[in-house]
């Protein structure tokens, strides 16, 4: 742990012995309350996001931050990416506390890790987040194309998970065109909200939920959606649902209610617990691991380094449909859920890694 206030108390219960690294800071003054996650450096430096948000206790923003650096370390290996898996929370509302103090201090939190992870923008965090931060720390990627980064990355995920939508209609229905076919998205802010647009292009009939009534009301009104409320988007009657808010939407209750065909989104950790990935497939419902389907955002990043090339970096995220087809032809000939498949091809590649972060 780390800070010359008082340190984030982490609960040495909640650590297990699976992540590299994991450091709390608690910085008084600029209200500063941060948990950075490394989970594996076997590929590369880690690499993922900080998340800002108001967690009601130290122990749920622990647990939390631990799932999702996990999770990226799957997302960058079956990517094909030359990275770790990392991840960060701040605890707090950034309504409230975001303030140039803040990202200085958090920025001097990141420098003390030499490297070992890069952050980039998340829940609750901005593109401007992003560029302040890079006033003061290199660990930082996913900044404004003035700043000398690559950009928003919610477009590029937004691609993937299309993407990922597009291989799954063509092996499910035998074709990647979404003409005719009902897509339920819930969440249809930067990254949903683009899915739509992209989905509706193709012919796709939407059915959209959200919060934000702004979002859901422009999707209604450019793209034809139908609204509903977000505690029913799930039980739409439609081909393809695709959770693209917060984790979690999947879980012991709505597994049972979906009525679809096929769940590809790009919300992290969309099952509550892995071994609804079963039930899913036992119900007849194909579902693509979250983590193949929205590695848009992380391999756009990725290719920051030594000079950003987008026309690389987008042919890389179009290869997401080839990852979720060949998913799908080990599950034909196993009998496995594409996320068994997905999280053995993973840790292979992790542990016949032989080349060591460089920080």
């Amino acid at each position: 742990m780390t800070g010359t206030d008082d340190p984030l108390p982490l609960d040495g219960a909640y650590l297990g012995g699976e992540h590299e690294e994991v450091g709390g800071i608690w910085r008084k003054a600029s209200g500063l309350r941060a948990i950075v996650a490394i989970h594996s450096t076997a590929l590369g430096p880690s690499l993922g996001g900080t998340r800002f948000r108001p967690y009601p206790t130290v122990a749920e923003a622990l647990a939390d931050v631990l799932r999702l650096s996990k999770a990226m370390s799957y997302k960058a290996a079956m990517a094909g990416l030359d990275q770790g898996g990392g991840k960060a929370v701040i605890i707090g509302d950034p309504a409230d506390l975001r303030s140039p103090a803040l990202l200085e201090d958090y920025a001097a939190f990141l420098d003390t890790f030499g490297g070992r992870y890069v952050t980039a923008e998340d829940v609750g965090t901005t593109q401007a987040d992003m560029d302040e931060l890079g006033k003061h720390t290199r660990f930082v990627a996913g900044r404004s194309v003035g700043a000398g980064g690559s950009g928003d990355p919610s477009p590029v995920t937004s691609y993937g998970v299309y993407r990922a939508i597009q291989a799954t209609a063509s092996v499910l229905w035998g074709t990647d065109s979404l003409a005719g076919r009902t897509i339920a998205i819930s969440g249809v802010g930067k990254v949903g909200g683009t899915l739509a647009d992209l989905a509706a292009a193709d012919g796709a009939t939407l059915v959209v939920a959200d919060v934000d009534e702004e979002a859901v009301t422009r999707c209604v009104d450019e793209l034809g959606a139908t609204a509903v409320g977000i505690d029913a988007i799930h039980r739409t009657e439609c081909d393809l649902f695709a959770p693209c808010a917060l984790g979690g939407a999947i879980n012991d209750k709505t597994v049972l209610e979906l009525a679809c065909q096929a769940v590809v989104g790009a919300a992290n950790n969309q099952l509550s617990r892995r071994e609804l990935a079963t039930v899913l497939r036992n119900r007849g419902i194909a579902y693509v691991p979250d983590y193949v389907a929205n590695a848009g955002g992380i391999i756009n990043i990725a290719y920051e380094q030594g000079g950003y090339d987008p026309v690389a970096a987008r042919e890389h995220v179009g290869r997401i449909f080839d990852e979720v087809t060949n998913l799908f032809e080990e599950a034909a000939r196993t009998g496995e859920t594409l996320e068994a498949i997905a999280d053995r091809t993973a840790e292979a590649r992790m542990a016949a890694a032989t080349r060591p972060a460089s920080g």
